[in-house]
């Protein structure tokens, strides 16, 4: 089957997605991924604090005793995020995108022995879901026959700490870093630093706040490409750590292991902004199929 002369139509069956979502979801409760200890080991080599230190070693020995007995790395597995780059010559057989995710989520949380912790009716009942279904989902159409996934398991407590606010056009960067120092101060312990702080600019509302989750998730050693935003990342990390939130807000000079900012454009009346914190259980997982 061919869209045209040139370009062929790849599919890839359902069943073949929900196997790879269940494998996501429990590597990714289980092994912090590489960029995220390397930074970890850089804050311990680096904490001034002698009781921040000591929490940094015992944030690391979790790491490993996690890898070896095959223990989640934290109690709340989160919420699942799930970002999907649909190569749009892929064709999807077999039953639908959205339904074979949910059925990985569910695969993975419920043969993994992992919390459930999503609730239906959130205003009235609340009640559990059983299976940490459904997911939240970001999809973007990219070029190409591949389909890649990223899963995220975002705990409550970081995703608790966000916030989002439309600036004033003409202020700058100055108020952008008022709202994100404001946030991380107020914030406390409660999103478990050290943190990965996402930001989002531009766009709309809502896209904000897709652009400062899909912040958290860029490799906290992997600053912007544009080099002004690379250079605001610098220092912002810097004001960051001066605040002397430290590990698990105990003090120190590691409150963050990067601020990513993700921006986009936007419309002359306004700067929308978001913060979206993620915890040093910077947990993500990634496959291509």
């Amino acid at each position: 089957m061919t869209a045209d002369a040139t370009t062929s139509v790849r599919e890839i069956h359902v069943d073949k997605i929900t196997e790879q979502v269940a494998e996501l979801c429990q590597s990714a409760t289980h092994f912090l991924p590489d960029d995220v200890v390397a930074g970890l080991e850089r804050a311990k080599d680096s904490e001034q604090s002698e009781l921040g230190k000591q929490v940094l070693i015992e944030i690391l020995e979790n790491v490993d005793i996690a890898k070896k007995e095959m223990l989640p790395l934290c109690q709340d597995t989160g919420t699942t995020v799930v970002f999907i780059e649909l190569g749009q010559d892929v064709h999807i057989v077999g039953g639908s995108l959205t339904e074979a995710i949910n059925k990985g989520v569910s695969k993975g949380y419920t043969e993994g022995y992992l919390r459930a912790s999503i609730v239906a009716h959130p205003f009235s009942s609340r009640i559990n879901t059983k299976d940490n279904t459904p997911a939240v989902m970001h999809i973007d159409v990219t070029p190409g026959d591949r389909l890649k996934l990223k899963v995220l398991p975002k705990g409550g407590g970081c995703e608790n700490m966000s916030r989002f606010a439309v600036l004033l056009p003409a202020a700058g960067k100055e108020p952008i870093s008022e709202m994100v120092l404001r946030t991380i101060e107020e914030s406390g312990g409660n999103p478990c630093p050290p943190l990965v702080v996402g930001v989002g600019v531009g766009g709309s509302a809502e896209y904000a706040m897709y652009l400062a989750k899909k912040a958290v998730i860029r490799s906290v050693d992997n600053p912007s490409d544009d080099p002004e935003t690379a250079e605001f990342e610098r220092e912002l990390l810097e004001q960051v750590n001066a605040l002397g939130v430290g590990p698990q807000a105990v003090g120190g000079v590691n409150t963050a292991l990067a601020v990513n900012i993700e921006t986009y454009p936007t419309h002359i009346t306004a700067l929308p902004v978001a913060v979206n914190l993620q915890c040093h259980s910077a947990r993500l997982k990634e496959a291509e199929l």
